[in-house]
């Protein structure tokens, strides 16, 4: 049985009238990353908050590196990192003395403080900027620092809310590189993030919160084959083939002009095979074949609709993805 790094079930937070989370249930196996997506005031700053002891949730209950959230929140503290939206790093003293003063808040040997200090500066490509001011490090330097810093105390689990907001593209794919090396070596890690190419990337399975609850979780291509639109499309230059090809096919969409023809499929490798096997049975060969899928922006803009009948939307009690049409997205096969 896989052991959960992060068990929550039924959290809820209200400040003030404002619910913001309303029965949020998560389970993240140790060694894995998920990712929490969502609009802007969905709430996903605020189950971070909660689960890494930062403020109280107003019901549910959580055990977070096997620790129970309410009972002993000391415990979970020494096992987790957080990197919030905003840096921590102090500016006016030099990177080095960013990473001494975080050993010395986890209570480290001034040797052992020295000797981890060294070890993170090289290992994020910070040595050469290392007694500098922190002020004078780019957006990506200080994200990294702060990260750094966070692994000061070699925790087991790392919350990252937006950890590269602001990032160049470059950098923000230095940070993909870091992170999937930190789940290599054993950590978990919930993230937080706008960028659905970020989920798409790094997750093993992403959570989309909307109007205080999770409207749908799983891996980014489950998620995908919520949202309708994928199918795969047939392009040919022979106009006696493609005729052949439209007589045998059944709940075929034709292109005449374009002799392409257009057959609803979830883009799954079981599918695929079913219509190549089909195709060459049948004897037809087409110059073109073509999958559009959804991708996690349709996921995103469907589940976190507010359209009457949408997924995620008040009141909506169909199953996720099946009332809202998507932009389809092209890969060549």
């Amino acid at each position: 049985m896989t052991n959960l790094a992060i068990a929550a079930n039924g959290l809820r937070k209200s400040y003030g009238d404002k619910l913001v989370l309303d029965g949020v249930d998560l389970a993240v196996p140790e060694g894995t990353i998920l990712s929490l997506l969502g609009p802007n005031g969905a709430g996903k700053t605020t189950v971070v908050k909660i689960l890494s002891t930062l403020v109280s949730a107003d019901g549910g209950h959580a055990r977070v590196a096997g620790h129970d959230l309410a009972a002993d929140p000391q415990a979970i503290r020494a096992a987790i990192g957080v990197t919030g939206q905003f840096s921590a790093v102090d500016g006016l003293i030099t990177g080095e003395e960013n990473m001494l003063l975080m050993a010395d808040l986890h209570h480290l040997t001034r040797n052992e403080g020295r000797r981890v200090t060294a070890e993170l500066l090289e290992r994020f490509d910070l040595v050469e900027a290392a007694r500098k001011p922190a002020s004078t490090y780019s957006g990506g330097m200080r994200r990294r620092l702060d990260i750094a810093m966070t692994l000061v105390g070699s925790p087991r689990i790392i919350f990252l809310d937006e950890p590269t907001t602001g990032l160049d593209p470059r950098s923000r794919h230095t940070m993909w590189q870091i992170i999937r090396e930190l789940v290599t070596s054993g950590v978990t890690v919930l993230l937080t993030t706008q960028y659905l190419e970020e989920a798409d990337e790094l997750a093993d399975r992403v959570a989309v919160l909307t109007n205080g609850t999770i409207a749908a979780e799983g891996t980014a291509d489950e998620l995908k084959r919520l949202i309708p639109g994928g199918h795969v499309r047939l392009r040919f230059t022979d106009p006696a083939a493609y005729q052949h090809a439209a007589t045998a096919l059944r709940e075929v969409t034709r292109d005449d002009e374009a002799l392409s023809l257009q057959i609803p499929s979830d883009g799954s490798q079981r599918e695929l095979r079913s219509l190549l096997d089909w195709l060459d049975a049948a004897g037809v060969e087409a110059d073109e074949l073509t999958v559009h899928t959804p991708d996690l922006d349709d996921v995103f803009f469907a589940l976190t609709s507010d359209t009457p009948g949408a997924p995620g939307a008040p009141g909506t009690t169909g199953a996720p993805g099946t009332t809202v049409p998507a932009q389809s997205k092209e890969t060549a096969r």
